[in-house]
């Protein structure tokens, strides 16, 4: 049975990264399936209001203030009008939120329970415990996910994560991994250096990236093995440290410094290099290991988070988040290119074997199949929920839905839904015979368009 679905976060395109791309990608696919899928994202430097991607996918580029990383400035209410309103034009039934530091996924879950509408929540990220930033987004996220009706981790210990975070019941959190388009990440023999090793980084910029490790570990790698280049592909508050580490190491010859890259050029960059390096200090799953792999690049990485979980051992090396374990690791790495140890060239088929974006689409409907079967919970049992999440914090949590309930019935008195016009749908796919699902199952009243020649079919 096909839904109406909106994912909502605050990281999407034009934004290249792994979230965005996950969105992305799964939206497509579940559009594929029969489904109707919307995007609700903030505006963006050139992107505003309404927009449709190649392949029809609607995009809401809402106009909000970011104040950090592409994240919003949390409101709590102001989001609801907006929200409503898309909500209604679209005939939404479930909202599926991503990313724990999303401002608009959190809000967009609060307004959807008040609205009595399905909710799902993907985790992408891993927090700690004992600083404060960690400490106040583990209380946002139980705040969020005590009245949600499934949760999907990217990974078995973003699920260990998540669950501990938001004192989760495990059965209701499902492990579904990221996944590649395998054809748009195909090796190119030819396009990588025969008289030299070339190992490629593509990351974001940031401390949690491991750049202050790629820092350390460039000029060590440089002198060790004197034919060896480095590409870089990023951009980040560290670019600046790695261009004085440059300067004073005077590496400009042999490292490149290609700043951000699209999306669709990442495998172009990719191709270029033997070894892909990842210095990351902390992930939930790590996408671009496996654009890596697919490439043909034999990859290093630090063992953190859920990389153990992404790719088979004979495709990777791996290292503590350490220096001198970092460099030992991608010098041992080095040597098995040089001595042709590795076949690199099975790589791509392996990764197509394993990951599938299909296959993700159709885990995600089953949780949907699953969350729309379950019984739909009243405003009483849903202050239960917030009052039990803490002294100080369920009380606050109680008052904040109490006033998210009492804006809808104002929203609704004074913005009746039948004064909000409904949106014509894009046309949907016919659903492949494979997944047993009719014309007559897609169900396009919800589009409100009345289809004669049903009632003639049956």
């Amino acid at each position: 049975m096909p839904y109406n679905i909106a994912m909502t976060s605050d990281f999407f395109y034009p934004q290249p990264g792994g979230v965005e791309s996950h969105i992305y990608q799964l939206a497509t696919k579940l559009r594929d399936r029969g489904h109707k899928v919307i995007i609700i994202t903030h505006s963006y430097q050139t992107r505003h209001g309404v927009r449709y991607l190649t392949n029809g996918l609607k995009v809401y580029y809402v106009p909000f203030f970011v104040i950090y990383r592409e994240s919003t400035f949390p409101t709590v209410f102001s989001f609801f009008p907006i929200f409503r309103n898309i909500i209604i034009r679209e005939n939404i039934e479930i909202v599926h939120g991503h990313a724990s530091m999303s401002s608009l996924c959190h809000e967009a879950i609060l307004h959807a329970r008040t609205m009595g509408l399905r909710t799902c929540f993907t985790d992408h990220s891993l927090f700690g415990f004992s600083d404060a930033g960690s400490i106040l987004a583990n209380k946002l996220l139980k705040f969020t996910l005590s009245d949600v009706d499934h949760v999907i981790c990217v990974s078995h210990t973003c699920k260990e994560n998540t669950v501990l975070r938001a004192a989760l019941d495990p059965s209701m959190v499902s492990v579904i991994p990221n996944a590649v388009v395998a054809e748009n990440f195909q090796p190119d023999p030819n396009a990588a250096s025969k008289t030299h090793i070339t190992i490629v980084v593509i990351s974001r910029l940031f401390y949690n990236k491991g750049t202050d490790l790629l820092v350390a570990a460039i000029p060590r790698i440089c002198e060790l093995h004197p034919s060896v280049h480095f590409i870089i592909a990023g951009s980040g508050p560290k670019a600046i440290d790695l261009e004085q580490m440059l300067e004073e190491h005077m590496l400009q010859d042999r490292v490149s410094m290609v700043g951000p890259v699209r999306h669709e050029e990442v495998r172009d960059v990719m191709v270029r290099g033997h070894i892909y390096l990842h210095p990351s200090l902390t992930e939930a799953f790590g996408t671009v290991l496996v654009e890596a792999a697919s490439c043909g690049l034999y990859v290093v990485c630090t063992r953190v988070g859920g990389i153990p979980e992404v790719l088979p051992s004979h495709m990777t090396v791996f290292a503590r988040p350490e220096e001198d374990d970092l460099v030992n690791a991608t010098s041992r790495a080095i040597k098995e290119i040089r001595m042709g140890r590795v076949r690199t060239d099975k790589f791509h088929e392996q990764v197509k074997s394993m990951y599938s974006w299909t296959d993700v689409a159709e885990r995600t409907e089953r949780v949907y199949e699953g969350i729309c079967r379950g019984e739909r919970v009243g405003l009483m049992e849903r202050l239960k929920r917030y009052y039990g999440c803490g002294v100080w914090a369920g009380k606050l949590f109680v008052l904040c839905v109490v006033v998210d309930y009492l804006i809808w019935v104002l929203l609704e008195f004074l913005f009746p839904r039948s004064n909000i016009d409904i949106a014509r749908g894009w046309p949907r796919k016919a659903v492949g015979t494979g997944e047993r699902s009719t014309r007559r199952d897609r169900s396009r009243r919800r589009e409100g368009v009345l289809v004669e020649e049903e009632n003639a079919r049956n």
